[in-house]
């Protein structure tokens, strides 16, 4: 067959017909990285443009710079909110759940327009003062970026879905400057820790390209201006293990702030949801004055907070301070996150836990008379624990410390620090910030793992698609009153397993949804425990295979049923249901047959 004429507009047929889709996908893994380089550094240079230029301005109006600071955010946040209701619903947050949707239920289908429309609205909201981050909506357009590739050059549906890790990683490689820690991130967040060498290539061409871009236009440098202090390994280091585990409690207590406000603000009902950002705003707007009054001019609470968080890494903030930066930073992001407005925790997150070493820091400085670089070390000790904590990327926490701030010395009490603020914000929360996002929209992203030649899926365990966070009914309540929470939490589902009470989760039973109706409509006001007394209890242990949990589910008659321990029945782990083995088995055949 003859080949197609090269041509700028016959591109796509013209490569199609000269090399195969492997081939085309490695060269889309090159413009992709070159594409999300140069949206990655437009992004930073917009945000911190329109910041620099509004803020510096407040900051000569004399007493009118106090409203004009309020304010500032709050019209950012009513501004977004409008473009979020009226022109694109899916700008709102980070954008890295979103991401990681379309990759596991949209075969990494992401629009263009979403990455448009989340650089506009991303640069309004940060760039006018909100508390969040640019690291999230970067992951969020360049992924779209990296998807539209691969559609425009006609890739298989498969190559396509792996062009959203290429994206992903490409926007962190030019928004931190830091390739290697973008990889690792890919796979602790994206694939879950699920390695492939088939992945990693296009990846890795990617990052590098990405990298090479953002340090093209804007110069060698690390991310972070971090002391370059070379400390040697000394007693102090054992700052460490107390540091983690302050970084893994404080940690958890931001991501679950964070996530109660989130759903409060979700169950707000009379207020329209295009002001809750406003609402935000005018939060941060509140929160960020008061810290620049008393802390002498420090701005760091409003949008991404780079300049002071420079200075604590390199030891010149006091601990009053510090404490201001660390608490306002702390209550204005959980709020402004909360509230819908859009923009990443990355950033905060860095931001926090580099307040919380600093204060580490000058306490042991201070308290010891040591050298006050020990302070600026201990800064970055916490900034990277409080990112295990809450972004739950161990592996990548350390290694993004070391590429941002280019100091290694640190790296034996970083590592232990970091291990032990990831292993103590596991314990107390299973399910991490990101995917509890998706949770709490009505997104999980259950997937069963790659299929392995000839060992059957179906004997695989069902915790592998069963669902953690099932939604439950109150034993104690009645019909009508759970009906009532069922609808103000907005999950309607089939059926629900009945609990003692929110606060003892023991399984009493399953009641279904057209249950409670039929209850409600007979007027009958006893309590679901007295109801449900009698009725027998399907066992699902989690280590059943799937195969056995389908045929007990048909064999019953039953469409659901709770997944319990096996050393405590009454213990409730998760819920399964026919449909989600009939989904898996729908996806994981699609999947083999496009191999």
């Amino acid at each position: 067959m003859a080949h197609e004429r090269f041509s700028l507009n016959n591109l796509p047929n013209w490569m199609r017909g000269r090399f195969d889709d492997s081939q085309r996908f490695l060269m889309l893994c090159i413009c992709a990285g070159v594409l999300c380089g140069l949206v990655g550094v437009s992004f930073h240079l917009a945000i911190t443009t329109v910041f620099d230029g509004l803020f510096g301005f407040y900051e000569g109006l004399g007493i009118w710079a106090y409203p004009a600071m309020i304010l500032s955010p709050a019209l950012a946040g009513l501004v977004v909110g409008l473009m979020i209701r009226y022109v694109s619903p899916s700008a709102s947050g980070s954008g890295i759940p979103q991401t990681k949707a379309a990759y596991y239920q949209n075969f990494g289908i992401i629009k263009t327009s979403e990455a448009f429309w989340r650089f506009i609205i991303g640069t309004i909201s940060v760039g006018m003062g909100n508390s969040l981050g640019r690291e999230g909506p970067t992951v969020h357009i360049c992924s779209a970026v990296s998807s539209k590739l691969g559609r425009l050059f006609d890739l298989g549906k498969l190559r396509v879905q792996a062009m959203v890790p290429v994206g992903m990683g490409a926007g962190i490689s030019a928004a931190f400057n830091a390739p290697i820690s973008a990889i690792t991130f890919v796979f602790e967040e994206l694939f879950d820790n699920n390695f492939s060498s088939k992945a990693l290539g296009g990846i890795l061409i990617a990052v590098v390209v990405a990298a090479v871009v953002e340090r093209s236009l804007l110069g060698e440098h690390s991310a972070l201006h971090a002391t370059r202090e070379v400390f040697e390994t000394s007693w102090w280091m054992l700052l460490c293990l107390a540091l983690g585990p302050t970084a893994g409690i404080l940690g958890h207590l931001f991501t679950s702030m964070l996530l109660e406000l989130r759903g409060r603000f979700k169950q707000w009902q009379n207020f329209p949801t295009w002001l809750k950002p406003a609402l935000g705003g005018l939060s941060v707007g509140l929160m960020g004055i008061t810290v620049w009054h008393f802390s002498g001019g420090h701005n760091g609470v409003f949008s991404i907070g780079y300049s002071d968080l420079n200075e604590t890494l390199n030891g010149n903030l006091g601990w009053k301070v510090l404490l201001l930066l660390l608490v306002g930073k702390f209550l204005a992001t959980a709020v402004c996150y909360a509230s819908g407005a859009s923009g990443g925790i990355f950033a905060p997150v860095l931001f926090i836990g580099s307040m919380l070493g600093g204060l580490f820091g000058v306490v042991i400085v201070n308290t010891f008379n040591l050298d006050p670089s020990i302070a600026a070390a201990a800064a970055l000790l916490g900034t990277g624990a409080f990112f295990a904590a809450v972004i739950r990327c161990p592996l990548t926490s350390v290694l993004i410390i070391f590429e941002m701030t280019q100091n290694y010395s640190l790296i034996l009490p970083l590592m232990v620090g970091n291990l032990l603020a990831y292993m103590i914000s596991v314990k107390l929360r299973h399910i991490p910030i990101y995917d509890a996002l998706l949770l709490q929209d009505g997104i999980s992203l259950k997937k069963l793992p790659a299929y392995r030649g000839e060992q059957d899926w179906r004997n695989l365990p069902i915790s592998t698609i069963m669902t953690h966070d099932s939604r439950t009914v109150c034993g104690s309540l009645t019909a009508e009153e759970n009906l009532e929470r069922i609808k103000k939490d907005g999950h309607k589902h089939h059926g629900y397993p009945v609990t003692l009470s929110p606060t003892e989760p023991k399984l009493l039973g399953v009641i279904t949804h057209h249950e409670l109706e039929e209850m409600t409509a007979a007027g009958d006001a006893q309590s679901i425990r007295t109801w449900i007394e009698g009725h027998p209890i399907i066992s699902i242990f989690p280590d059943s295979s799937i195969r056995d949990v389908a045929n007990t589910l048909v064999i019953k008659d039953v469409l659901q049923a709770p997944v319990v321990s096996r050393k405590d029945h009454t213990k409730l782990l998760g819920i399964v249901t026919l449909h989600d083995i009939a989904r898996q088995q729908n996806a994981i055949e699609e999947s083999m047959e496009r191999e």
